[in-house]
């Protein structure tokens, strides 16, 4: 079967997945599809582990048939992210500028750390030494929040505006800073290249740096292009050509397409959007978006639960695999309470903050795609009883599985607090 065919039916069986949470499970919708597949996922593998082990295989060459990290990373990460800063709102971004700059920057660094020495120590006493190279390679990885994930579900909750652009704005620009750090990792554990202070910059200032001046070079064009028709449908058109050609592009150059589709949604979402578009065009640009950005998510998290299939797993590496979750949960706490303390002498926050950014800090799809490029055929252990890279991709998957689900779930409470409290007219501790 074609990897086109297979889109096909991986697409109704996420609309169908949709259509049902409507009338019975009634959560939201992402989460259900996510469920919903890991369900089936755990069905087809315990048929095939007892009666009818032809299923199963079948499943997984399915799965195989569509590569995830090309999928997500080459593919559809253009229009998800596009769509993503089309909804931002510059001028409340702008009065967190500071904010987001430390908790994408630094936050990010400090959670790498963090989970990186954790995951050293847990290792050594699980009986499966990791070398603290590849416990950074973990970290870079997971650390940086899935903005895919995040707009998809803490977006649609209504949090307090201030906790709401932070968020968004952070896992929008922090997948740059732990892209290139992963990278830069990566090279050094697997190329035997050596890192150092101005390779480190280097490739900073070309991916970063470069995919947000490119991303508003992009918008830019786009705007002139968009002002210069009346027509309705070339606009949308238009807007269309930013994350498919505009997205390979820039990965063409070799920036980071993902910044530059940040960029130019919120050039087109804060600026275009008003200029360029008549009002009926407006809604159409809205109601276009709206509808794709729907329809990719809900793929992407059915492909979230599906990875299940893919995933090796190894009983002597299970407790790794569980204490990862509250390793990565303790980073990103201290990643956002620390720059917290800094911010409290300036400016007066809600009191719900910390918690919800550090609860609302999910993983997904972009987290899954950088653990499968890790190459395979590294052993690990006295008796190389485990490979680097499904130990690595268990821990990623269980991460992102209880953050989707799990956080996804229970994070609706905190969040009307935080709404109530100002409400209540005490919004700051």
């Amino acid at each position: 079967m074609s990897v086109y065919y297979t889109l096909c039916f991986l697409a109704a069986m996420a609309i169908s997945i949709a259509f049902v949470n409507q009338y019975i499970m009634k959560i939201q919708t992402t989460i259900a599809i996510t469920s919903g597949a890991l369900a089936i996922s755990i069905l087809m593998l315990i048929l095939g582990k007892t009666t009818w082990p032809e299923l199963q295989e079948h499943a997984v060459e399915v799965v195989k048939t569509v590569d995830f990290g090309e999928f997500l990373l080459q593919g559809i990460l253009g229009f998800l992210l596009f769509a993503g800063g089309l909804g931002i709102n510059l001028p409340a971004l702008k009065s967190q500028k500071w904010e987001i700059s430390v908790l994408v920057i630094v936050g990010v660094l400090i959670s790498t750390l963090v989970v990186a020495a954790g995951l050293w120590l847990l290792a050594y006493v699980a009986a499966i030494p990791l070398p603290f190279i590849y416990c950074l390679l973990f970290g870079a990885l997971i650390s940086p929040t899935d903005p895919i994930a995040v707009l998809a579900i803490v977006k649609k909750l209504g949090a307090p505006e201030q906790i709401a652009i932070q968020i968004e704005g952070e896992s929008l620009f922090n997948d740059g800073i732990g892209l290139v750090a992963f990278l830069t990792i990566f090279a050094v554990a697997f190329s035997g290249n050596e890192a150092s202070f101005g390779s480190v910059l280097t490739l900073f200032t070309h991916e970063a740096i470069g995919g947000i001046i490119f991303g508003a070079l992009l918008g830019l064009m786009s705007h002139i292009m968009i002002s210069a028709t009346d027509d309705g449908s070339m606009e949308l058109l238009m807007t269309l050509c930013v994350p498919t050609a505009g997205f390979a592009l820039a990965n063409v150059l070799g920036v980071s397409g993902a910044l530059a589709m940040v960029v130019a949604g919120i050039i087109t979402g804060n600026w275009t959007r008003y200029t360029g578009f008549s009002e009926q065009s407006q809604k159409y640009l809205d109601h276009f978006w709206h509808l794709l950005d729907e329809f990719l998510n809900a793929l992407l998290f059915l492909l979230i639960g599906l990875a299940m299939l893919l995933v090796e797993f190894h009983w002597q590496a299970w407790i790794l695999v569980l204490l990862s979750i509250p390793l990565t949960l303790a980073g990103r706490f201290v990643s956002v309470a620390l720059p917290y303390v800094g911010f409290r002498r300036l400016r007066s926050y809600n009191k719900y903050s910390v918690r919800i950014l550090t609860w609302g800090g999910l993983r997904g799809g972009l987290s899954l795609a950088m653990a499968l490029s890790i190459p395979a055929g590294i052993k690990l252990g006295s008796s190389g009883q485990v490979e680097l890279r499904d130990l690595i991709l268990m821990m990623t998957y269980a991460i992102v599985i209880f953050s989707i689900i799990v956080q996804g779930m229970t994070i609706t409470p905190m969040i009307n607090k935080a709404k109530a409290a100002e409400k209540a007219g005490f919004p700051i501790e």
